[in-house]
């Protein structure tokens, strides 16, 4: 009895030992859970429900448990399914002893589906702004994922869950401006973390990637940190103003070829603005192509014409709680001549800080209001160091320029909106300029005004600005000067070899416009050169110009050669836009005009025009009244007369475009002076009111500058403006 007894019993455990190994490793098939589960699966969400396949039912020893899992079953919310791979769950024994059912855990394996779908899921068990915003942004993509969730003893989800998986062809519409196409990356989901590994995507064309993204909620707010990677690319100009819509008016971008690497964190709340931004990028710029239309430039740059390129630039940018820092060095190639370009750049409170470089080696670079030319494949530096501010002021408390021995020094310069100059502290200048003439002088603010001092400086363009260009209408440097600038000055050079020295005296400005000046000078033979500008009661500025030696002074008019002696008078009165002036010369001649020299000789005064190039001609009086207005000069009236010869001459002269004179050239002055005097007779070639003599030559010149062409008519009485002028100047005398 015993026997059979153990024998039965040895026989009950081998069979529970099969089942149980049977069950363990192979389990079986059925449906009669199928109810169970959605039942349960409705107590955790009604909005979802399962379509099950057979379950295959498998025993776990080790906790006691039945795994249950299905293939190829389907998630049904509302109208939408999604197919899923695999579903599987622990079912503790006990809990099937005691007719409870409960589900320990439940693992989800999905088949290829919608993104948008599974948004729908995710939604139907906690709805939120956030997935609603991301349900709008998506436009397509597929996933794969796997899902695991734990349950308590009340069936609810514990916080350790996890969803892992990929997403492919990803597409989010974010703006009507900027779209990410081809999205691809692996992802992980825990409770208030996210991963996405391995992201691939193109934003508005542009390749993007990144190893990771890490998302982490933290009370109302999600943190986010991660890298996005951008290998090479070469934009256009269409692509490149899209990238900046808000500015393109501002852009004149005609191509970039870029690639970077950038770290970035920020956080983000329920309302989706972003704080705490921080970003580090290290970007490789090897090329972006900029037009510049403004003629400005090509006054400092002769060889520019439209396109600046920067190229091989490195750069780092760091970006923290409004603060923005921005290094780099490169090439900056103008008219295909490279040089080199540093800069740091540091934002801050509205401001932005700057420390540049350039390196002006290959490049040409003209300063004409200095006279100043740097040639090509010198080497020098220019430094920009300075603020700009909010208010679209710029403060440079450096401007340096080195070449050589040349060097131009600004501080403390403050430059409005429009670049016009509101503030300095100091400008140096020392340099040779163009004409090889050694400048040196300093500027310095004291208080309101300013002083001037130096040793040398080149001033070879002043006069002829006065006297012939009057170009007092060109735009002021300052936004609006209202100082006096007191002026000490060892030597001022006219030309090359002629120079004054120990120049003194003072300018006010009144709105940008000189007011009062005074400057006293003196020639090295001790003869004096004075010049003043005053402004009256009616606004018209009175320029005056004495020097008793004048010669300096109208060398510089290459067609006058040999001058000597003389006394310079000159007075001008300007209202509005308009100048007229009186040059009056006295008791000088000259050796050689060619101009002149011609005349003489297509009247037949051969005797007169070897005198012009032998002794010369002494004329004892020059006169000329003219008047100044927008690029034309009106010569009324050029009266010059002398023992020899003398001339009475009108017309007008357009700048750079046209000459145009007509006059009477009178030989032997003497004569005609002796024949206007004889009582009956001279009133007879003169009249009682006007009369004509009877040795003048009338002449004409005419033509473009360099291309002057002179017609003479040598038989023609005096005109009675000439006799008239001619005895009202031997009258004076």
């Amino acid at each position: 009895m015993i026997k059979l007894l153990s024998k039965t019993l040895l026989y009950i455990v081998i069979i529970l030992l099969l089942i149980i190994f049977y069950l363990s490793f192979f389990g079986i098939n059925t449906n009669k859970f199928n109810d169970k589960i959605k039942k349960e699966t409705l107590n955790i969400n009604k909005k979802i429900n399962l379509e099950l396949e057979s379950i295959n039912l498998e025993l776990n020893i080790r906790d006691l448990t039945i795994n249950a899992k299905t293939n190829d079953s389907k998630i049904v919310i509302g109208r939408n399914k999604l197919e899923l791979a695999q579903v599987s769950t622990n079912i503790p024994l006990k809990s099937i002893i005691n007719r409870e059912f409960l589900i320990d855990d439940l693992k989800i394996s999905t088949k290829e589906i919608k993104i948008k779908d599974l948004i729908l899921l995710v939604r139907s068990f906690q709805n939120s702004a956030e997935l609603l915003i991301l349900d709008s942004a998506i436009k397509e993509g597929n996933l794969i994922a796997n899902i695991y969730l734990n349950f308590d003893n009340k069936g609810n989800v514990k916080d350790d869950y996890e969803v892992n998986g990929f997403i492919k062809n990803g597409q989010l519409g974010l703006t009507s401006l900027y779209n990410i196409k081809n999205l691809d990356f692996l992802f992980k989901i825990k409770k208030d973390e996210y991963f996405l590994n391995k992201l691939k995507t193109n934003f508005n064309k542009i390749k993007l990637s990144s190893t990771q993204i890490k998302i982490k909620k933290k009370k109302n707010l999600f943190l986010i940190n991660g890298d996005v990677i951008s290998k090479e690319r070469n934009f256009g100009i269409e692509e490149s103003l899209l990238l900046f819509k808000k500015d393109y008016k501002n852009l004149n971008i005609k191509n970039i070829k870029i690639s970077s690497s950038n770290n970035f964190s920020f956080s983000i709340n329920k309302k989706l603005k972003i704080n705490d931004l921080n970003i580090k990028s290290k970007i490789d710029l090897n090329e972006l192509v900029y037009r510049n239309d403004l003629l400005e430039i090509k006054k400092y740059l002769p060889d520019f014409k439209e396109l600046i390129k920067l190229k091989d630039h490195k750069i780092i940018i760091s970006y923290k709680k409004d603060k923005l820092d921005i290094t780099g060095k490169g090439k900056i190639v103008i008219d295909d001549k490279v040089d080199i370009l540093d800069y740091v750049i540091n934002k801050k409170n509205d401001q932005y800080i700057f420390n540049t470089k350039i390196s002006f080696d290959k490049n040409l670079l003209s300063i004409d209001s200095l006279q100043y030319k740097k040639k090509e494949q010198l080497n020098s530096i220019l430094k920009l160091i300075g603020i700009y501010k909010k208010n679209n002021q710029t403060e440079f408390s450096l401007i340096s320029f080195i070449e050589n021995d040349n060097t131009f020094l600004i501080n403390d310069l403050k430059l409005n909106n429009k670049f016009n100059i509101l503030d300095f502290k100091k400008i140096e200048l020392n340099y040779i300029n163009n004409n090889n003439i050694k400048n040196f002088i300093k500027i310095k603010k004291n208080k309101k005004n300013y002083e001037i001092d130096g040793t040398s400086l080149d001033l070879t363009n002043l006069i002829d600005d006065i006297l012939i260009n009057d170009d007092n209408n060109s735009k002021s440097m300052f936004n609006n000067l209202n100082s006096s600038i007191k002026i000490n000055i060892d030597k001022i050079y006219l030309e090359k070899d002629v120079f004054v020295n120990d120049i003194k005296g003072y300018m006010d400005f009144k709105s940008n416009k000189i007011d009062k000046l005074y400057l006293v000078s003196t020639f090295p033979n001790k003869k004096k050169l004075n010049l003043t500008i005053n402004t009256n009661k009616e606004n018209e500025k009175i320029t005056t110009i004495y020097s008793n030696h004048p010669k300096p002074l109208v060398k510089k008019y290459e067609f006058i050669k040999g001058f000597e002696e003389g006394v310079l008078d000159f007075y001008s009165v300007k209202k509005g836009d308009e100048t007229n002036s009186l040059l009056t010369i006295k008791n000088f001649k000259i050796k050689e005009v060619p101009v002149f020299a011609k005349l003489l000789s297509l009247a037949s005064l051969q005797g007169i025009a070897d005198l012009l190039t032998g002794e010369g001609i002494r004329f004892t009086s020059f006169e000329m009244k003219f008047s100044n207005k927008k690029g034309l000069m009106n010569i009324e009236e050029l009266y010059s007369i002398g023992p020899a010869v003398s001339i009475l001459m009108d017309g007008y002269i357009e700048s750079n475009k046209l000459i145009s004179l007509n006059g009477t050239l009178v030989p032997a002055t003497t004569i005609n002076k002796t024949i206007a005097l004889i009582p009956v007779i001279g009133n007879i070639l003169v009249g009682e009111k006007s009369g004509e003599g009877v040795f003048g030559v009338s002449f004409k010149i005419k033509g473009k500058p360099g291309k002057l062409k002179t017609t003479v008519n040598p038989i023609k009485t005096l005109t009675p403006r000439f006799i008239t002028r001619t005895l009202d100047k031997i009258k004076k005398n």
